[in-house]
Formats: structure tokens, sequence, C-alpha cells
């Protein structure tokens, strides 16, 4: 219960990823039992801060290919927690909007490019759009300034759908990147629930929710002596897909019955 046996300390990069190596120092010097992190550019910034503090991942992506866990099974030092595996789940996310929207030829790709998994995402992207048989534009953005020329210069390329690639400083604009994609008309999917919440028109990802409540059990392991190096990183096992029809209305798009029989929850 916080504020009776356990005090919790909140810090938000707000999308600017730049101020995460600040608030790693600004969390350290309270001298905590455990840092819990989100996305694989905070779990880095706790990593390069502390060898020592147990740091339990709330979700990121390759945390072995990132080099921040020796391996799944064994992660060694003192991180352990739960990986994302976006680019697994890249292929299944163009299938879907491809089978959403059939007659389009031409996707576009957005992302922000860093460590943690967006190029493996990119490589898993372009291996099922050429089994779909559709072309895909890469469109990275480093800032919200560079947003609104992304999206001018996939409406340039003649972009029928986009995808957005699951990572936390697109997750932290996903309102502004929604919006953009309404104005252009563009019908988008993107990785958790909270994205067609906001507003895309489709969502696949792992279950969030589901995923945190795993955290909270790391945390308790560890507080009752476990030791981070020894707990196996856990995979997603739970996957939703959510329709927005709403956002379909607004495109003036139907959404095929077999998608909405598929989806765990359309918003109407």
């Amino acid at each position: 219960m916080e504020g009776n046996n356990i005090g919790i300390e909140y810090r938000h990069a707000e999308g600017n990823l730049e101020r995460l190596p600040g608030l790693v120092k600004e969390l350290i010097a309270l001298k905590p039992d455990i840092l819990v992190t989100q996305g694989t550019p905070a779990t880095l910034a706790a990593k390069q801060a502390t060898q020592t503090i147990p740091i339990v991942v709330g979700g990121a992506g390759d945390l072995v290919g990132g080099g921040i866990v020796a391996s799944l099974a064994r992660p060694g030092g003192n991180i352990t927690g739960s990986t994302n595996i976006d680019p697994e789940l890249s292929a299944k996310r163009l299938e879907f909007l491809v089978k959403t929207l059939p007659k389009i030829s031409r996707v576009a790709a957005l992302f922000y490019g860093g460590p943690g998994g967006d190029e493996e995402e990119w490589k898993e992207t372009q291996r099922a759009a050429r089994i779909l048989k559709v072309q895909v534009q890469a469109h990275q953005v480093k800032a919200p300034a560079e947003f609104a020329g992304a999206y001018a210069l996939m409406m340039k390329e003649r972009a029928e759908a986009l995808v957005i690639f699951h990572g936390s400083f697109t997750l932290s604009h996903r309102k502004a990147l929604l919006e953009l994609a309404l104005k252009n008309r563009l019908p988008t999917i993107g990785g958790e629930a909270s994205w067609s919440e906001d507003g895309s028109l489709l969502s696949y990802g792992y279950d969030r929710l589901h995923q945190w409540h795993r955290a909270a059990a790391f945390v308790d392991k560890i507080l009752k002596g476990a030791k981070p190096g020894d707990l196996p990183v856990e995979q997603p096992t739970k996957f939703e897909l959510y329709v927005n029809l709403k956002t379909a209305k607004a495109l003036g798009l139907t959404v095929p019955q077999a998608i909405l029989l598929r989806a765990d929850e359309v918003l109407r």
C-alpha cells in the first residue's frame, strides 16, 4: 500500500528522451531499492547510471539484441523484466492493415529509429510487405518539429495507409501523430490498445496492463531477496486487436466483418 509499506517516486520525460539521464540521476539520489523503467531509452539510461540498484523493465524492445541483458533465460547483472518483441509483431500489423484495406498498395512506416528494435521492426515490415505485395516507405522522426514534414512527404509519395512503430517516443506523441494521420486521411495501425483509444483505425500489440502486473511481480520477488540477474526475462503472451469504428467513419471506410469478428475490442 503506497504511503504505508512502500513509497514510489515517479519521473516522466514527456517524450523528450534527452531528459532521461537526468531523471535517472534524480531517482538514484533518492537511494531507491529498485528502479522500474518503461521503454528501451529509459532502460539504457538506468543501466548506464547504475550496476548495483536492481532494475525492473516494465516493457521494452529487444533487451538481448540491445545489449541490456545477457539472455532471456539468465539476464545476469542487475536487470530483468519484460520485452515487448515488437519486431515479431510487425508482420501481423501490416497483415491486419492490408486485410482491412485490401486495395492498398503503398504503406508508409513511421518510427523514431533509436536503439531497441526499430531497425529489426523495419526489416520485418519489409519482409511482410514482400509477401503481402505492398510497397513500404520509411519515415524517421527524431522530434515533434519533424512530424508535419514527414506526413507531407507521405502524401507526396502517395501513401495510402500508415504503420507507426511502437516505442517510447512515438507512444508519448501518439495524439499528435494520430491527429496528423486523420488530417491527411491516412488509415493507421499502431501498437497497444492506447493507439486505437486515441484515434488509430487499428492497433495490435501486447496487453500492456498485464505486462505491468508482471512488473509488480518482479518487484515483489526482488524486495523479498531474489537477484534480478537470476529472474528470466518474460515475453508477452497476450495480444489484442482493437478497431476504432469512429475513425473508420471519419475516413469513410467500411471495416470488413472478418476483422470485426477477430477484434478483441471494437470502439464505437
